[in-house]
């Protein structure tokens, strides 16, 4: 199998609209250095009170986090996709973060997933099993009615 060495095209965004996807590409490094069980608890933590991102919104911010490191923009696929999900979650959103593999040849991968889909990513749905994956928040219950 061939692996792509040929970098994703990057947007060049004018100074004032990098601050925020260099911040969360800087968040993530560390992030992405953790153990599976405490990036989990972070990034629910992160996601609280979030909407769920539109395909669009979180396109956007991986657009934007591409733009602004070199890393992201080639294998680190972990860094990425938590830059992308913090910077979704810094604009008020949050998109499904996912990592996963496949058996055959093996390969791990992380991404993130909006409105069903996944975002920027070359590979059918289905392509990874998931194994870690952190939704938006589910919204409150509704109180029903009391029954008096």
């Amino acid at each position: 199998m061939s692996v792509p060495v040929a970098l994703a095209e990057r947007i060049r965004l004018p100074p004032h609209r990098r601050v925020l996807p260099l911040i969360a590409v800087a968040l993530a490094r560390p992030l992405a250095r953790t153990a599976p069980a405490r990036l989990r608890k972070v990034l629910e933590f992160a996601r609280r009170g979030a909407a769920p991102a539109t395909a669009g919104q979180a396109s956007a911010a991986r657009e934007q986090v591409v733009s602004v490191s070199l890393r992201c923009a080639g294998q680190g696929c972990l860094q990425r996709s938590i830059a992308t999900a913090l910077l979704c979650r810094a604009r008020g959103t949050w998109p499904t973060w996912c990592t996963g593999v496949r058996t055959q040849p093996f390969a791990a991968h992380a991404w993130v997933e909006a409105e069903g889909r996944l975002i920027g990513e070359p590979h059918p749905k289905g392509h990874y099993k998931p194994l870690l994956t952190v939704p938006p928040d589910a919204p409150p219950p509704t109180p029903g009615p009391t029954g008096r």
